[in-house]
């Protein structure tokens, strides 16, 4: 950018927080960048000063000074757009948050978290790109299915890493998801309490419901409420896994009726279940956002924007996005 911009706030970003807009559109802008900008007064919303957290308004103009990057321009991250650009240069687009001690990305649906059978790229190997200057790589403290987009926190030292890692461990951390789900739950809102064992198939683990006692299965406990539905065909659930299993939250979806549109391994219709038009057979689960005590002190609070294929699908469906009560 040559000199200072205009840029007016669309529709469909109304209630975004001010730095979540700032990631969307400048993905390559550190938080730290951010900060200072806003400090000084250099960005402002309608000429006024305002704040990382402020929410903006469809129709506000924001004042965008020379920041040193670029625009987004080609479109929304996904695994195929990331196929031919550097590790680094993902990660900048994936990151949502960063403070000295912990990096929240946005991990599109497609990108595998770890290595494993047939992985070519993934996380923990991009992490190598971004060593801090005392040759330390970032950690991984949680995982997320390879289809599965939205928030992962990860470390960028050893003993931050050790902190959150303790903090999932004793469910301090609170993690919000959004599906789409085939049909409607019995009820708005309801506790999914069960047993889960995980066992090895030709086309990788798979995860049922086992009875009580049964040798190596574990408790898995979710929660869920609807948002929003259409019809009986289709529902929009925020679900929060009390517990992490494997595939929990897809396997307690099916387990309740409701299988997660496009998930290949649980969703089973029935033969006079169609297939909505335009809504793409894909894993409609995402990370939507997460809340865990920061390492040093405070909370780190933090929401992913949908992927490209769930946010179509919301626009075909007519679910409102802003809708969703993040604040809660």
């Amino acid at each position: 950018m040559a000199g200072v911009e205009q840029i007016k706030v669309e529709a469909g970003e109304m209630g975004m927080r001010l730095d979540r807009w700032f990631k969307t559109h400048f993905p390559g802008l550190g938080f730290g960048h951010l900060q200072k900008l806003l400090r000084s007064g250099q960005i402002r919303v309608d000429g006024g000063r305002a704040k990382a957290d402020t929410r903006v308004e469809p129709g506000q103009m924001i004042r965008i000074p020379p920041l040193g990057v670029d625009q987004k321009g080609a479109g929304p991250l996904t695994a195929k757009t990331m196929r031919n650009q550097d590790d680094g240069d993902v990660l900048s687009q994936m990151l949502l948050y960063e403070d000295p001690k912990v990096f929240v990305f946005n991990k599109p649906a497609g990108l595998a978290v770890q290595g494993g059978s047939g992985v070519v790229r993934h996380v923990d190997d991009m992490l190598e790109a971004w060593r801090s200057s005392k040759g330390e790589k970032p950690r991984l403290v949680h995982r997320l299915d390879r289809d599965t987009s939205g928030v992962l926190v990860v470390a960028r030292t050893r003993l931050a890493a050790m902190k959150l890692a303790e903090a999932f461990r004793g469910r301090d951390a609170k993690k919000t998801y959004w599906a789409l789900v085939k049909g409607v739950p019995k009820k708005r809102e309801d506790k999914i309490s069960t047993w889960l064992i995980k066992e090895p198939t030709p086309d990788g683990d798979r995860v049922r419901v086992a009875q009580h006692g049964e040798k190596g299965a574990d408790h898995a406990v979710s929660y869920y409420r609807i948002l929003e539905q259409a019809g009986q065909t289709m529902s929009w659930l925020e679900m929060e896994p009390h517990t992490g299993r494997t595939h929990q939250l897809r396997v307690h979806a099916a387990h309740i009726g409701c299988p997660i549109i496009g998930d290949p391994k649980y969703f089973e219709a029935d033969t006079n279940w169609d297939f909505p038009g335009g809504v793409q057979n894909r894993l409609h689960l995402h990370a939507r956002r997460i809340r865990i005590p920061h390492p040093d002190k405070g909370v780190i609070d933090v929401t992913a924007p949908m992927p490209p294929h769930m946010r179509q699908s919301w626009n075909l469906i007519g679910f409102d996005e802003a809708s969703g009560g993040e604040d809660n």
